[in-house]
């Protein structure tokens, strides 16, 4: 099965793709309004237009420094998962898309790095669950990035925002994870618990994205990991953007062997240029 992650409406309803995800809010924070010809897709947690109109919004480390886009590791500015208003607003957001299609695919769930949050309300709140708790220490609440205890709380933050919008999406949910398979860091990073979130997700989707896929070695590890971690059917999302047609193939054909769909993101000329190619290939022919 192939299918194509775009912002383009019409491309949703191209014949060479099986499936299409359509942006209804991106990171950039651009909205749109959701279609019949696709799964709509949802940047939680990435949001740089709510995170410059509001900069209480953004998350902070433990030095009050932000979780945007200007400084390392971040390529958009995130939201803290725990802002009451913004989660409201997020799950209306899935709400509404839910109503058009009832499948929706949730992007960019989680907390930006291991070392947030440290606004205020989190701390308050971290503090509060540590007080309810009778199996942890009071050196756990130190409020150290480290700390065990810490992860555990910021998991449980995540879990139940995933399991309050899979409430409200009556078909498939999609969720995308971080590309990172190795035991306990999409929990330390993210606050990804994948054994709390498979039970709420019929399908995860992992971008593994390259811009020539010059060697595919490194996917084949990377797919082959997760398949081997999840339970959960799982999907391979591909970057086709000015990606030489015989590279994206090859990359096609091992995702393939990992992946219950190969998804192609945003260039859906290139990507059915390739599948088109890869039709062509698998059909006999007679030589003259």
């Amino acid at each position: 099965m192939y299918g194509v992650v775009t912002r383009n409406a019409e491309e949703t309803e191209w014949e060479e793709f099986d499936l299409a995800f359509y942006e209804v809010k991106d990171v950039t924070g651009r909205a749109a309004a959701p279609i019949e010809t696709a799964v709509s897709m949802v940047s939680c947690f990435g949001d740089n237009a709510a995170a410059e109109d509001n900069p209480e919004l953004v998350p902070v480390d433990r030095e009050g420094l932000p979780a945007t886009r200007d400084r390392t590791y971040f390529d958009w500015a995130y939201i803290c998962p725990t802002h009451d208003r913004y989660r409201e607003g997020l799950l209306e957001i899935v709400e509404d898309a839910a109503a058009v299609t009832p499948d929706v695919r949730l992007d960019d769930v989680g907390f930006p790095r291991p070392e947030f949050c440290h606004c205020e309300r989190c701390d308050q709140r971290f503090e509060a669950w540590v007080d309810r708790r009778s199996d942890v220490e009071d050196g756990d609440a130190s409020g150290s990035s480290t700390d065990g205890a810490r992860f555990e709380w910021r998991a449980e933050v995540i879990t139940d925002f995933v399991r309050e919008a899979t409430d409200r999406i009556p078909g498939k949910t999609y969720l995308t994870l971080y590309p990172d398979p190795y035991e306990g860091h999409l929990y330390e990073r993210a606050g990804i618990d994948l054994a709390a979130l498979e039970p709420l997700v019929d399908e995860f989707v992992v971008p593994l994205y390259d811009i020539h896929y010059g060697t595919t070695y490194w996917l084949e590890i990377i797919a082959s990991a997760f398949a081997d971690r999840l339970e959960t059917p799982l999907s391979i999302e591909l970057y086709a953007v000015n990606v030489d047609v015989d590279a994206l193939i090859h990359a096609t054909e091992v995702a393939a062997a990992y992946g219950e769909a190969v998804l192609f993101g945003y260039d859906a000329s290139n990507a059915r240029a390739a599948l088109r190619r890869m039709d062509a290939d698998s059909r006999d022919g007679v030589e003259w």
